[in-house]
């Protein structure tokens, strides 16, 4: 039924202007501002074509579980570069990180994990070799 249809994936935030300057500013993707109406919205372009929409919501819940993950080539470097632009590593009961915020368990991919202005989980993961 759908395997022809584009798809893409969405969230909210509470404040659109800190969620493009994040997004934008501090993570570098791609953002592009759209208005349906008088609904503003953003879309993230990331790498490949892929595109998620960001709208604001009033009533914002900030997600719970990670909503985007960025794979990439030296976790270690990326961590650091995040870091340095004041992003600050979550660390989540159950999960043993080290200084810096990143977990390490044997079978899984190295990740640390972060939120953005408005509360959602995003991660930062060690690209499989």
């Amino acid at each position: 039924m759908f395997e022809d249809t584009k798809a893409f994936s969405g969230f909210s935030v509470d404040d659109l202007g800190r969620a493009k300057e994040f997004y934008g500013g501090t993570l570098g993707l791609s953002v592009s501002e759209e208005q349906e109406g008088k609904m503003p919205f953003l879309y993230l372009n990331l790498a490949g074509g892929a595109k998620v929409l960001v709208y604001p919501k009033d009533n914002h819940r900030p997600a719970s579980f990670t909503i985007l993950n960025f794979a990439v080539a030296d976790l270690e470097k990326a961590v650091d570069e995040l870091t340095a632009k004041g992003v600050r590593f979550e660390r989540y009961e159950g999960f043993e990180a080290d200084d810096k915020g990143i977990v390490r368990q044997e079978g899984a991919p190295s990740i640390a994990w972060f939120e953005d202005p408005a509360g959602n989980v995003l991660s930062v993961l060690q690209e499989p070799a």
